[in-house]
């Protein structure tokens, strides 16, 4: 099988991609991986380094919101599965500066779905997230028919993407599939996200901002879970539907936080309160019993071997951490937290 996967040099597309090549899991045989991304601050080419010499893997540098580059691309590739994983995806960006979520997540959506309309592409995986579906009281979780209630630019942009493709399979036949995944962490994650920004944070005895008063509940799912569930949709998911995917291990943040800080042994004193960030959700719930019906899949790496695990490797890894920490990030940093304490 063929594969082009946009946005393969993000955290979660890397993994995605090294893991395809890997034939992890139940990968197919995979002949080729087109990897289309734009490098923007949190696309980096480090975390495809295992990867990089494989013949069957293929770089393009470019924009999804390039409609003759996309279209040109998936014409001469002619990939058996595209994997979009495109986004701008952090919600304090977003609240910061909108107008790049709805560039990337809606008008580059729509061009990957048109250039797969054209091309008659036999397999589009859409990649989302559970914040489309917004707070969620206990004890409730969120299935595939709950109500889309988008607190955040970025999670209205993605809740907006997820109809635009699924439009494309009611109007067009277009055979997409839609993932919404919980909270994801593991290696090579950008040091914005609550569990890679407080590892970084405590490796360097700096304080951890917690936003309000940290009882904010995720559910979190190692990456390479994440990775096994896509692949799984993409073999046997429905067409036109939507999977959920999550890691059936919710906590509070500040739980999390104090595990990283007990993990590397810092004092729980470097946590600094600091103001809540507008329309933060509380509680993130999703129930993945449709996708372990229909695929088999299940989660595999326990959260208590998961954490310990990251954060390893985070410590074997400080350039790394130090590469992507300068420039861009120290500004995005300032620009976010000053203010908040």
């Amino acid at each position: 099988m063929k594969f082009l996967v946009t946005g393969g040099a993000g955290f979660i597309g890397s993994a995605f991609v090294r893991n395809l090549l890997a034939s992890a899991g139940n990968a197919p045989k995979v002949k080729r991986v087109v990897n289309l991304d734009k490098l923007t601050y949190a696309g980096n080419l480090e975390n495809l380094d295992p990867v990089s010499g494989d013949a069957r893997y293929r770089f393009v540098h470019g924009d999804i919101c390039d409609g003759k580059l996309v279209n040109d691309l998936v014409g001469e590739e002619r990939p058996d599965v595209i994997v979009n994983f495109a986004a701008e995806s952090h919600v304090d960006r977003s609240i910061l500066s909108p107008e790049p979520v709805f560039e990337t997540n809606l008008r580059g959506t729509f061009r990957l779905l048109e250039a797969a309309r054209m091309q008659k592409t036999p397999r589009f995986v859409h990649v989302s997230t559970d914040e489309v579906y917004g707070n969620i009281d206990a004890p409730h979780e969120a299935d595939e028919s709950y109500p889309l209630r988008a607190s955040s630019p970025y999670s209205a942009s993605k809740a907006g993407s997820d109809l635009l493709a699924l439009s494309y399979f009611v109007t067009y036949k277009l055979p997409v599939v839609v993932t919404r995944a919980s909270n994801n962490y593991g290696p090579y994650q950008f040091p914005e996200k609550l569990i890679p920004l407080m590892i970084s944070n405590a490796l360097e005895d700096k304080p951890l901002p917690i936003y309000g008063d940290g009882m904010q509940v995720r559910d979190w799912l190692y990456v390479d879970d994440h990775c096994r569930a896509i692949l799984a949709v993409a073999a046997l998911g429905r067409e036109g539907e939507v999977y959920n995917i999550g890691g059936s291990r919710a906590l509070a943040n500040i739980e999390v936080v104090k595990r990283i800080l007990d993990a590397v042994g810092r004092p729980h004193s470097l946590m600094q309160t600091v103001k809540d960030r507008p329309g933060h959700d509380r509680r993130y719930a999703l129930s993945s019993e449709k996708l372990m019906r229909e695929t088999g899949w299940s989660a595999q790496m326990p959260f208590e071997n998961g954490l310990p695990s990251t954060i390893d490797w985070y410590k074997s890894n400080p350039d790394w951490i130090a590469r992507v920490k300068s420039g861009e990030y120290k500004n995005y940093y300032e620009k976010n937290y000053a203010n908040r304490v």
